[in-house]
């Protein structure tokens, strides 16, 4: 059962037990309910041992996105031991945040971007874009541009930011084939409507809100690493930098405006 997480005191004034940060967006343990844990360290913890980080109560669910007590997202978290019962080995843990939705556990690496029988202009080229490692050229912040430097900060306080990341990002997991809905089409305005493709979204706008994504340590890309590979999270992270920011209001104008240099694939530039 759901628990409300609706309070006189604001996610913002509450401190992750985690990263010891506020919180930005919650995310609440299932059996044991307890809620002060963000969205992205939760999931990141939950990926190396399945236990609440509080009081080590086996984990069988997180619910995020709150709307209200009724309304919210929840995952089924996969043991990262066997049971006591079970025959061991020493094998493998089961990982993966994914195999709760049947997706088997991937090996780390490349990911190869998604091809479809019929795909529409926009999805082509963003396989290409892929496919070659072309990184957008970067555009200076100025008012002439209209471009501007981005913070977590900045993000975390802007409905307006995270929903233009919102609408890049579900456009853009469509490229991968692994988080590909068959039956929705291939078409770039077609909803990203997979289970693994809406987590997969949750968890990346989370990251925005906690992490610089061209932060020289790289933790944003080593997050993102596991889903989407090395390389595609690289060039994933500079292609979202470069929208969000960006002036324009709708990805098709972005699209129809970022330039590339197709002599420079395999590097990226600095932003």
């Amino acid at each position: 059962m759901g628990r409300s997480t609706g309070s006189a005191k604001d996610d913002s004034e509450d401190t992750c037990v985690i990263c010891l940060s506020s919180v930005t967006e919650r995310a609440i343990t299932v059996p044991c309910n307890h809620c002060t844990f963000d969205f992205v360290c939760l999931v990141s913890w939950l990926q190396e041992r399945s236990t609440c980080p509080l009081c080590k109560t086996e984990v069988s669910a997180v619910q995020y996105d709150w709307r209200s007590p009724t309304d919210y997202q929840s995952y089924a978290v996969p043991r990262s031991h066997p049971p006591s019962n079970a025959l061991t080995s020493g094998t493998a843990r089961l990982g993966s945040i994914f195999a709760s939705y049947g997706l088997p556990r991937r090996l780390r690496g490349a990911r190869r971007p998604y091809s479809p029988p019929i795909e529409d202009l926009t999805l082509r080229r963003r396989r290409e874009v892929y496919q070659k490692k072309l990184y957008s050229l970067h555009v200076g912040s100025n008012s002439f541009s209209g471009y501007r430097d981005l913070s977590p900060q900045m993000i975390a306080s802007s409905p307006e930011l995270q929903s233009r990341a919102r609408t890049w990002i579900r456009r853009e997991l469509r490229v991968f084939t692994f988080l590909h809905d068959e039956s929705a089409g291939s078409s770039s305005d077609a909803p990203t409507t997979s289970s693994n493709a809406e987590f997969l979204l949750s968890y990346i706008v989370s990251i925005l809100k906690m992490v610089d994504m061209k932060a020289s340590n790289g933790h944003a890309e080593n997050l993102l690493a596991e889903f989407l590979g090395r390389e595609n999270s690289r060039l994933f992270l500079h292609e979202l930098n470069a929208w969000l920011r960006s002036p324009y209001a709708k990805v098709e104008e972005w699209d129809r405006n970022v330039q590339y240099d197709e002599g420079i694939g395999c590097q990226g530039t600095s932003a």
